[in-house]
Parts: structure tokens; sequence; C-alpha cells
């Protein structure tokens, strides 16, 4: 099977010519890797791969990003891998991909289990990340091998690109996309099932530069809720708790932040999107106004 992993990303050079490295010791070596950026600027490429590396270039935006790689890479390619810039992903990651697509011909989507996660503290290194991996491969996983999901992690995604068919993530989901992941891989649920595999592992650094601004990032919280279940895309069940399980995080830690998370900045944007809903206006792209 020929596999394509492609990298969105945005101001993390260095960060970039180090997954590209790390990459280069997977068991099972990528076909191509394709990264999508705005230009040139935010793409810096280690001397040698033992892989073919393509740079696509288009317009700003993780949605966007990930179709401009997404289109051509569709045509070569029978698994296609997403990862982010800040995933880190376990020595055999790709071998376990390329076997369970193999061995498993209803699944349309899989994704690994993140073993640690940076969003949701201060952020980790790569040397916690690979600590990290180290302490997940001597530890046997309790539960089931493999979980359904309403959609895929972003952060590590794989496809099989024969189901993708015209799908494309939303470009309205603008910037940061915020469950641009969920709204398309949950689409993907009509051609099979979308599960992660708990043996395969990786972390998610979690990195906080290249994001966008809290009242931004805030009245995504709220406005692409609301909007992914007007479309019909993701079910409100899954939408709706986890838009006032944020609304509730900002607001009860709004006093006392943590210093890397702008709570007052989203809470202002939750608030502001609610009111936009509460007048009828749902559009996730308002955050370009902000």
């Amino acid at each position: 099977m020929r596999l394509i992993v492609i990298i969105p990303t945005l101001g993390r050079n260095e960060q970039v010519a180090r997954l590209l490295s790390y990459l280069s010791g997977q068991t099972r070596l990528p076909d191509e890797v394709v990264l999508s950026a705005p230009d040139a600027t935010h793409v810096e490429l280690p001397e040698s791969c033992p892989f073919p590396v393509s740079l696509v270039f288009g317009p700003k935006g993780l949605a966007a990003q990930r179709n401009t790689a997404l289109v051509p890479a569709l045509g070569r390619s029978d698994i296609i891998t997403f990862f982010d810039d800040d995933f880190v992903p376990s020595a055999e990651y790709l071998e376990q991909i390329e076997k369970a697509f193999a061995e498993n011909d209803g699944w349309a989507v899989v994704m690994g289990m993140v073993v640690r996660d940076g969003a949701t503290n201060a952020g980790l290194t790569w040397e916690a990340a690979e600590a990290a991996l180290r302490e997940a491969e001597g530890k046997k996983h309790e539960g089931p091998l493999v979980v359904d999901h309403v959609g895929a992690y972003g952060c590590n995604m794989s496809l099989r690109s024969s189901l993708v068919g015209d799908l494309r993530f939303d470009e309205r989901l603008v910037l940061y996309g915020w469950q641009e992941d969920i709204d398309f891989t949950s689409q993907m649920r009509s051609k099979g099932r979308v599960v992660c595999v708990t043996s395969i592992s990786g972390v998610h650094l979690g990195i906080k530069t290249g994001r966008v601004s809290g009242e931004r990032f805030g009245y995504s919280q709220v406005a692409n809720a609301i909007y992914l279940v007007r479309k019909g895309s993701v079910p409100a069940s899954f939408a709706l708790p986890l838009m006032f399980r944020n609304i509730a995080a900002n607001l009860a830690r709004s006093l006392r932040p943590e210093p890397y998370v702008d709570r007052r900045g989203r809470l202002k944007g939750n608030m502001l999107a609610i009111l936009h809903v509460a007048m009828g206006r749902i559009e996730p792209e308002y955050i370009l106004k902000i």
C-alpha cells in the first residue's frame, strides 16, 4: 500500500525539520511526505531524508492547508496520514497503520492513541515525548484494542484514500479550524468505521506558537460547534457537551487563569459567539474580523 504523510504547518520551521528527521526512524518509511504551508518561509527541510518530501503552498488556515495537500495526494496514495507538526509518533506508527488498513477492509479512518497531550497543559518537550513513548511501550494497555469514535483527533489520523471521494475539509472553519477534524472524519463514517487502535501510539506536544488569539479561539469554541450541528455533520450529543465544557472551564478558570491559556480572552469570545447565535448569526469565519 502506498502511504503519504501530510503535515500542515505554520510558523514552526525548526519543529517541522525535527519531525522529518524523526520520521526517518520509522520502521515503515512513508512513501512521501507533503508539507502544506502558506509559503516557503514556514518550512525548513533537513539536509537529507530517506523519503521524498514535497511542498505545497496555498491559503492559510488548517482546513485550507489540509485540502491543498489532500487533493493531489488522493490520486497517488492508498493511505493518507495527517500529522500535526507537533505530533511525535512511535517508531512503529506507520507500519501499524498500514497493517490496520490492510487487515480491515471496513475501516475508513484510523487514529492512534495519544499517550500524552500537551494541548491540555503548558506543552511538552521532545525529550518528554520520547520518555512518554518509552513508558507506553513497557505498559500493557487496559481496555479494548479498537474503539469506535464519532470522529478522529486531527493531530494523528489516517484515511483510506479510495473512500474520500469529493469530501473536503470545511474551509468556513478558518484559521485554527476548531473541530474541522471531527467534521471531516464524522462524515467518513458513512463509508466505514472510524476507530482508534490503542496499540498505535504517539505524543502531541501541544506547542503554543502559531495558535490564534484567545478571543478568536473562544468564539470558535461556540460558533463552530453550533455550525456543525446545524450542518448535520457532527451529532449534537458530541458537539454541545464539548462546547458547554469549554465555556464552563473558561468561566471557572478566568479568575486565576493558567499562564499559558488566555482564559479571559476565550470567555470573551464565548460570550460574543453566544450573542451572535442568539441573534441567528452562525458564522465561523467571523473570527477573521476579531
